[in-house]
């Protein structure tokens, strides 16, 4: 159950879980704010959270309502696609071959048969983006797992709405966003840190934020980075 505190102008969803420490969360593309909360913590101590974090929450918001936007694709001819931060041209070749992908010079080739509609087409990049992503993470994890002391069994590679990543601590895993991909190689490494200091410290706390200065101390300008860059038209949500 989601109980909603309006703080202002701020509106502030509520949900309590069987955890110990409070979650807080500004989700794109608005800037929707979710707490999680323990369950026997109070309404008014939530409040009194909140409150207390009003600034930054409302920061924010305003990197997030003011991030660009990326198109719709028809995945037609001459459109813009990103791999690993660089810009490509796409070009169509419709023959009667199974489906590729591929780079040439400044171009992304798209080859399929003949009338693959445009949500085929859409899957073929897609699983495409999601193949290059799992080839170059691999390398990635295995450098900062070495250095943290800590070990991830399993690693998976999805489209995701409202996150770059995610880590379950309990099973050591670590999921990872397909459009990552698209974005320069350092923020990817920025992300797999960030998971990984997850499995030695599993909330944003203090901890948390001393390991990733000790880990990675640029994390902040790559985190701001990332959030610079323009991130998918969808609306993303919780």
């Amino acid at each position: 159950m989601i109980t909603r505190l309006q703080l202002g102008d701020v509106a502030v969803d509520v949900v309590r879980k069987d955890i110990r420490n409070v979650h807080l969360a500004v989700h794109p593309p608005t800037g929707r704010v979710r707490i999680a909360a323990p369950s026997r913590m109070s309404l008014d101590t939530i409040r009194v959270f909140a409150i207390s974090k009003l600034g930054w929450i409302k920061r924010q918001q305003a990197i997030l309502r003011g991030q660009e936007r990326e198109r719709p694709r028809e995945y037609l001819d001459r459109e813009s696609h990103y791999v690993w931060g660089k810009r490509y041209l796409l070009k169509v070749v419709e023959v009667d071959r199974a489906p590729s992908v591929a780079i040439t010079h400044q171009r992304l080739i798209l080859t399929v048969r003949p009338g693959t509609p445009e949500g085929r087409r859409h899957d073929i990049v897609q699983s495409w983006y999601r193949d290059q992503l799992k080839q170059a993470v691999a390398p990635v994890i295995e450098k900062w797992a070495a250095l943290m002391g800590v070990s991830v069994p399993r690693m998976f590679v999805q489209a995701m709405k409202t996150r770059w990543g995610g880590c379950n601590p309990a099973t050591s895993s670590i999921r990872l966003n397909t459009d990552l991909a698209k974005k320069p190689p350092s923020c990817l490494e920025y992300i797999v840190v960030h998971e990984l200091v997850h499995l030695l410290e599993p909330t944003h706390n203090a901890r948390f934020v001393a390991l990733m200065d000790r880990f990675l101390p640029q994390w902040r300008s790559l985190r701001d980075e990332l959030n610079r860059l323009p991130v998918r038209h969808a609306e993303w949500e919780y």
